[in-house]
């Protein structure tokens, strides 16, 4: 993720920015001619024998990807089909790929998204920088019926048969600009070409979700409680090494707790020392930290559970891919 004050700028529509407009339209350039050459089969394309639904975005930065990769699963397990999913594993550095996740992988190596979706939903897991051979290996190791790609919206090399992208409904695409001068990965007239946009949050038109908290798991064994000061302590660290850490906050003071803010970069590599002062009262994090933080952060750690409503008709049309033999549904 970007330095968090040129996110802050992209987002307030810096001046400053201007300056950086030549590199905007080279990357522009660049972007649109680079999916042209992959449309037009100047570049080889892997075309699964099973349907691949790419969840991404076009900005950079976190926008929910995962919670709603790990719902979209357990909602196709729920209808009787097998997905299995592929990841970059953002985060990790594996001394070789590609690496199929268990519940005993390591989320310095695999990536602490991979695992939490794993660990959430039972699926099988491939993680490669090269979603083709990941996506090869899932087909060669498990038998599925559709690949779920989280994340890989620009990984034109795998071929896919729906896209569902996200969009910060708060933050919107900001100045609409692309990198390095914007959030852009791609132009914004890149989301009319898309099966599906869902906004998250903000009060956006369209298909939307948010996150709804359901609960508190303690890290060391799993013990479950509802999301109320009485039953952990009204007063409590809260730990995020997320992209938008503010929201885990916020989910955390609305349901009345009193915080004591511990924000990390993305993907942060926890170790103990993180935790050294945080003494005398209850850890709250992400799930996707607590996958990586099972014996450093005490008795009293717990992870936040949230759910995601996405809109039913998206997951209709993507169960009834692996009844079309990847025909996208009218």
């Amino acid at each position: 993720m970007a330095d968090s004050a040129l996110v802050n700028a992209w987002y307030r529509g810096a001046a400053w920015l201007w300056l950086l407009r030549p590199l905007e339209l080279l990357y522009r350039v660049l972007a649109s001619l680079r999916r042209t050459a992959f449309r037009r089969g100047v570049f080889s394309v892997y075309r699964c024998p099973r349907p691949v639904v790419v969840v991404g975005n076009i900005t950079a930065g976190g926008t929910g990807k995962t919670p709603v990769v790990i719902t979209l699963v357990n909602a196709l397990q729920q209808a009787g089909l097998r997905p299995g999913v592929v990841s970059r594993g953002y985060g990790g550095r594996a001394p070789a790929y590609p690496v199929v996740v268990d519940k005993n992988s390591d989320p310095g190596e695999c990536g602490d998204e991979p695992l939490l979706i794993h660990m959430a939903t039972g699926s099988p897991v491939v993680v490669d920088p090269d979603r083709t051979r990941a996506a090869r290996t899932l087909l060669d190791r498990f038998d599925i019926d559709l690949v779920i790609s989280d994340d890989g919206l620009q990984h034109y090399a795998l071929a896919r048969d729906y896209e569902l992208v996200l969009v910060d409904g708060e933050r919107g695409l900001g100045n609409g600009w692309c990198l390095p001068a914007g959030p852009l990965r791609e132009s914004a007239t890149r989301l009319e070409s898309v099966d599906a946009v869902v906004y998250r949050g903000g009060e956006q038109q369209g298909a939307s979700f948010r996150y709804e908290p359901v609960g508190l798991t303690r890290l060391v064994d799993g013990e479950q409680r509802a999301l109320d000061p009485a039953l952990v302590g009204s007063e409590v660290y809260a730990v995020a090494g997320i992209g938008q850490p503010e929201q885990f906050f916020a989910m955390l003071e609305s349901a009345g707790f009193r915080l004591h803010r511990r924000s990390f970069p993305d993907h942060h590599r926890f170790v103990a020392a993180d935790f050294k002062d945080m003494t005398g009262l209850p850890v709250i994090m992400t799930e996707k930290d607590a996958v990586k933080c099972a014996h450093l952060a005490g008795p009293e750690a717990w992870s936040l559970g949230i759910r995601v409503d996405l809109p039913p008709a998206i997951i209709a049309q993507v169960c009834r891919l692996a009844d079309t033999d990847g025909v996208p549904p009218g």
